[in-house]
């Protein structure tokens, strides 16, 4: 028989869980560029890539996962980990973020932009990297929101598969996984408390 502290708790852990996967959700579809073992990947479909970017002028050998702190020259590399992608035309796209979603944009979200040309800002046209390693180089002009879209094409059908990774140029904004975490630490410690606090309740009575 369950009884009303139970129920409380219950309750509490489904809620935590609820919003736990919901900024999950919205964590894995902000971008394609994730962090894994200290190293940042970028998820195209099926696909992996290491990625990197670099600001050779301003910070050296510094690796860039997400946003940049400067603007001026600035160099994206993938290093495949997909042997498959040796094979298949990739194509790199940076727009201004004209969908003011910042880290919650989807690929759904650009595709929806009446003038996608009129928001790019560069675009290298498909064509296969057989070494493994894909390199573009831009100059950013001006600060501001971009979305950067690599596209992949299937080895054996006409299938594409797209990964978006929203940045910021000329500042360091918090990623969206800090707040997941504080988040999720806040969910815990609520849980944590509720839990003693039913348990010395239990005790008193």
């Amino acid at each position: 028989m369950f009884n009303s502290n139970t129920v409380s708790l219950a309750a509490l852990r489904l809620v935590a869980f609820s919003v736990i996967l919901w900024l999950s959700d919205w964590a894995v579809a902000g971008g394609g560029v994730m962090l894994r073992d200290d190293a940042c990947i970028i998820k195209i479909g099926f696909y992996e890539a290491h990625f990197t970017a670099y600001q050779p002028n301003t910070s050296g050998d510094t690796e860039f996962c997400e946003d940049l702190p400067d603007t001026g020259d600035t160099t994206f590399v993938l290093d495949y980990l997909h042997g498959s992608l040796k094979e298949v035309p990739v194509d790199f796209r940076i727009i201004r973020d004209a969908t003011e979603l910042g880290q919650f944009v989807r690929w759904e979200d650009v595709q929806a932009l009446q003038d996608l040309d009129g928001v790019t800002v560069f675009y290298r046209p498909a064509g296969i990297e057989s070494r493994g390693s894909y390199r573009v180089e831009y100059e950013f002009l001006e600060k501001g929101d971009y979305v950067g879209i690599v596209s992949a094409g299937h080895p054996t059908s006409d299938k594409q598969y797209t990964a978006v990774f929203p940045f910021s140029v000329g500042r360091i904004a918090y990623p969206f996984w800090v707040l997941y975490l504080l988040v999720a630490g806040l969910f815990v410690y609520l849980i944590r408390y509720a839990y003693e606090s039913m348990s010395a309740g239990k005790t008193t009575d």
